[in-house]
């Protein structure tokens, strides 16, 4: 059933449009992702569909006591109210029918079966009651305890007044509340916004049962792919509509795109044919009607536009001027926190050259605390830090702090290298999409995203060779942030940062640090082996609770059950490796065929030193394609034996 419906949504200020023609549908139970450039006007959209503001053209139409709930990014509680006493707010109706229900009760205990009011009271009760049960009255409150306790609320902070908790605990209760509201549909833009990586796990199973309907904006990929099936994208002032996850809507534009590059470049090639044969023969006597006859099909040809490809994205790498020692950083039984309040203790760090090591925790546990201790801003409460040979060390702080709010967007790197031709400066903005006039812009004037790429900037003016970054990628759009991951994956230096980017940390990582209040763990790949370690270790955990407590030894059980684990690990880990190689056949075959039509191209026959580099480029990459070949052979020879 349709719920609601955009038709024909425009929004402008003064002259410049910032969409238009707008359609959108939101059915029951839809998982719908709005995804766009930050400024393409996602968040605008949202509060026009959530009836906060007017659009200058076109109608919202919403289905007759549909309710729907809006949360904006950034939004938090802030009242004087406990966290309980606001989650309770949440179930207003419920507790009102509760409430009117024990007032029915006293009465019908005070009336006598055979007064007339008797059986219109049972019945009221009774019409309550199975309203109440509806609107789970008997199971609300536990259902609170377990969304508080989803976003890290436990019980030691109900009682607490919300305008004593920090922003982002502020952020995850308002949340949490809107949760529990249990609208028809639900409205969340950048809802993963505060969010450990264990509190997004969570939200995402929730959100996958919830039974209303869900729109969301977010930048985090991982997160859509898990919770959105319909992804509507807004670029350049239109909107498109997509079937699937963010993947697939990546897939499908791909697509779109080489479909309507082929259909542009079939018309071109008929126009040019018919535009040379008009030329060729208008002014001849005996061909003159005909060359009329094809000017008017032409005059007819809808003619397309020429197909528009990505928006302008930043494009930017990181260099370093010296390469740093294999060592970079040691910390052995290191401690960290404030004024000798320890906050985890024993961590240990090993940090090699080339590195990227990604450090995970939840909230509070200190992670930022480490940088800031690894760049000597805070100091180690315990424990001794090494660098090694030729190491320098930036820093990017996820608050942008080092910022000057008073400062040019130009002078905030030119003052930092004064003798760097201003030309050069200039260039390296371009390179972060700042250009002409927008370099003479205050930092104060910026948005998240645009301060975040000020930071970036910098960051590559400095060139060395440890960068130490807090949450890289908050407040960069999914566009910026693969050019970001693109420009680290090339990055010639060491790398150790904290993110709750999934996708990001999978893309960057070879190693992953665990931070909790017992210091550190390390696991030797990304973030999905991470959960693949963590998960066996919990099963093996519980499996070993099962076993006898006065048992020494290792039962026959339980080597079988390691066995049967490492024997998963190995199946999961050739299955990936066939992947991958499959993939690089792929792009092996079309670089064959790109070769080979190079070859045929009429420049290249008449350059015999040009056929010649072509000739070997084209064996070399042949004798790869045997090599990965007989490469998927064996790995799926092995994966064969190993799942039979």
């Amino acid at each position: 059933m349709i719920l609601l419906q955009a038709n024909q949504i425009a929004r402008r200020f003064g002259a410049e449009t910032l969409f238009e023609n707008i359609q959108l549908e939101i059915s029951s139970q839809a998982r719908i992702g709005l995804v766009g450039r930050n400024g393409a006007g996602k968040s605008t959209l949202l509060k026009i569909i959530a009836g906060i503001e007017e659009p200058d053209q076109g109608t919202m139409t919403k289905t007759k006591n549909v309710t729907l709930g809006y949360l904006a990014q950034d939004t938090g509680l802030d009242s004087t109210k406990t966290v309980w006493e606001e989650m309770l707010e949440a179930f207003f109706e419920v507790r009102q029918i509760e409430k009117r229900m024990h007032e029915l009760e006293i009465q019908i205990s005070q009336i006598s079966p055979e007064d007339k009011d008797y059986e219109a009271t049972l019945t009221q009760y009774d019409r309550l009651q199975q309203e109440f049960i509806e609107k789970n009255g008997y199971g609300y409150e536990n259902e609170m305890r377990a969304v508080l306790h989803g976003f890290q609320f436990d019980e030691s902070f109900y009682e607490k007044p919300t305008n004593t908790l920090s922003g982002g605990q502020k952020t995850r209760l308002a949340l949490a509340k809107k949760l529990l509201q249990r609208p028809d549909i639900l409205i969340l833009d950048e809802p993963t916004n505060h969010l450990d990586i264990k509190t997004l796990n969570w939200l995402e199973g929730y959100l996958q049962n919830y039974r209303g309907a869900l729109l969301i904006v977010s930048h985090d990929r991982y997160f859509l792919d898990k919770v959105v099936t319909e992804t509507y994208e807004i670029s350049r002032s239109e909107m498109q509509h997509f079937k699937g996850n963010y993947s697939r809507y990546l897939e499908l534009k791909e697509q779109q795109l080489a479909s309507q590059w082929k259909a542009y470049e079939k018309q071109q090639a008929e126009i040019s044919k018919l535009e040379d044969f008009i030329a060729k023969n208008i002014v001849r006597a005996s061909t003159t009607k005909r060359a009329q006859s094809r000017r008017k099909q032409l005059e007819k040809i809808e003619k397309m536009e020429r197909p528009q490809g990505k928006e302008k994205s930043a494009n930017f790498l990181f260099h370093i001027t010296k390469t740093s020692g294999n060592i970079v950083f040691h910390l052995e039984n290191g401690a960290i926190g404030y004024d000798s309040h320890i906050v985890s203790e024993p961590i240990d760090l090993d940090i090699k050259r080339q590195e990227a090591i990604a450090l995970i925790g939840p909230n509070g546990i200190g992670k930022s605390t480490l940088l800031k201790s690894i760049i000597g801003e805070i100091p180690f409460v315990k424990g001794e830090e090494h660098f090694g040979t030729n190491v320098t060390t930036d820093y990017y702080d996820q608050g942008q702090e080092e910022l000057n709010q008073n400062k040019t967007i130009l002078a905030e790197l030119w003052d930092e290298h004064p003798t760097t031709p201003e030309v050069d400066i200039r260039r390296m903005l371009g390179s972060f999409l700042f250009s002409g006039e927008d370099v003479d812009k205050s930092i104060s004037q910026l948005s998240g995203g645009e301060k975040a790429r000020v930071s970036l900037a910098k960051l590559a003016m400095e060139q060395k060779n440890f960068l130490v970054l807090d949450e890289p990628t908050n407040h960069l759009d999914i566009d910026n942030k693969e050019v970001l991951e693109n420009a680290l994956i090339d990055y010639k230096g060491t790398l150790f940062f904290v993110s709750h980017d999934r996708y990001f940390i999978n893309r960057i990582a070879t190693k992953i640090v665990e931070l909790s209040e017992d210091g550190t763990r390390l696991y030797l790949g990304d973030y999905d082996y991470y959960l693949e370690k963590k998960q066996e270790e919990e099963e093996l955990a519980e499996y070993e609770k099962e076993e006898e407590p006065q048992e020494k030894t290792i039962s026959a059980g339980k080597k079988n059950f390691v066995q049967s684990k490492e024997q998963q690990k190995q199946i999961r880990s050739l299955q990936r490796k066939v992947t991958q190689i499959e993939e690089q056949l792929t792009t092996t075959e079309e670089k064959i065929k790109q070769i080979e039509s190079k070859m045929t191209d009429s420049e290249n026959l008449d350059d015999p030193v040009k056929l010649n580099e072509l000739d070997q480029e084209l064996q070399n990459t042949r004798q790869q394609q045997e090599e990965l070949t007989e490469e998927w052979e064996n790995v799926s020879l092995q994966l064969e034996e190993l799942e039979n």
